[in-house]
């Protein structure tokens, strides 16, 4: 057999190890495990079913520690609302003013952003319904409670997230959001997150000791409806893996950890979705709040 010249063996040589160096890179630079998908969300065979109607415009949803769902009719102002782990629903503080954003705090009590008889911050002790007044003259939105006792809310008209210290300050945290509205944590509660209502954006925010943020970006981007410049990015949870739900007029957005779009799951119905969270059985359920209408799916994910 005739051998090729040495000059040519030796340009095969390095470009069959180039060749084996790239690949080797490559591998290196894959997610081997796989991009997250709504394949790795989604049960199979399981849809959204309804959880409660005959309401005018659910919000507010959230959970306590035990996995019990509440959410408010910001409409009708009808009080708090309780959806036990066995599905029964009841009215808790029904004298309680219109709510929209509630989040449970470190101490148990259950935070909220009022409406109306005024725009204040508020905290509940349940089942008694004693109220707190935490902030006056304010145009909260959404909120989130750390576990250091933080209060976070967006008030959308201003375009800024206002936080309210464990001594009760009141002072402003970050500034020049378009229409801010949904607000959630990381796991760690070391990351904060708002979504834009009239633009497309999700902005995080790192939360220093002292509770002031910094660090802002447009982390996450927002899908929007054909020949749509608005979102409507509003409420958002997050599970236990970072992953974070934010509904918009298309449905609930999901994005990993990493702030990449992984999917949007459907909307429950053709009417606006605007909070979600988890809550029952081992915070194996996505619950939703749908116009009229509270729905849940069960996930193959937990929340928190």
């Amino acid at each position: 057999m005739r051998l090729l010249p040495l000059h040519i063996r030796i340009r095969a040589l390095l470009a069959s190890l180039l060749g084996i160096a790239a690949s080797v890179i490559t591998a290196s630079c894959q997610n081997l495990r796989g991009d997250e998908a709504l394949s790795k969300i989604l049960e199979e065979g399981e849809d959204w079913k309804l959880v409660a109607s005959g309401y005018k415009f659910t919000d507010a949803a959230c959970a306590d520690a035990a996995g019990r769902f509440y959410f408010s009719d910001v409409s009708a102002g009808d009080g708090i609302h309780q959806v036990d782990l066995e599905g029964g629903v009841s009215t808790l503080v029904p004298n309680a003013p219109k709510l929209s954003g509630m989040k449970f705090g470190p101490d148990g009590r259950l935070y909220a952003c009022a409406q109306s008889p005024k725009k204040q911050i508020v905290a509940f002790v349940l089942p008694a319904g004693t109220m707190t007044v935490l902030a006056d003259d304010v145009q909260p939105n959404d909120l989130v409670v750390t576990k250091k006792g933080y209060v976070y809310f967006t008030e959308t008209g201003k375009g800024q997230v206002t936080v309210i210290t464990p001594q009760g300050v009141v002072r402003l945290a970050a500034k020049g959001i378009t229409a801010p509205n949904g607000i959630g944590l990381s796991p760690d509660h070391g990351t904060l997150a708002v979504s834009e209502y009239t633009g497309s954006n999700v902005w995080a925010y790192r939360i220093d000791a002292d509770g002031a943020l910094s660090g802002g970006e447009r982390y996450m981007q927002l899908q929007t409806p054909a020949g749509a410049a608005r979102s409507e990015g509003d409420g958002m949870t997050v599970d236990a893996d970072g992953r974070y739900y934010v509904t918009s007029a298309l449905g609930i957005q999901m994005f990993d950890a990493t702030g990449r779009l992984s999917g949007i799951i459907s909307r429950p119905q053709a009417k606006g979705t605007v909070s979600c969270a988890f809550a029952g059985k081992d915070f194996a359920y996505l619950y939703a709040c749908s116009s009229d209408k509270v729905f849940r799916r069960k996930l193959k994910v937990r929340g928190r």
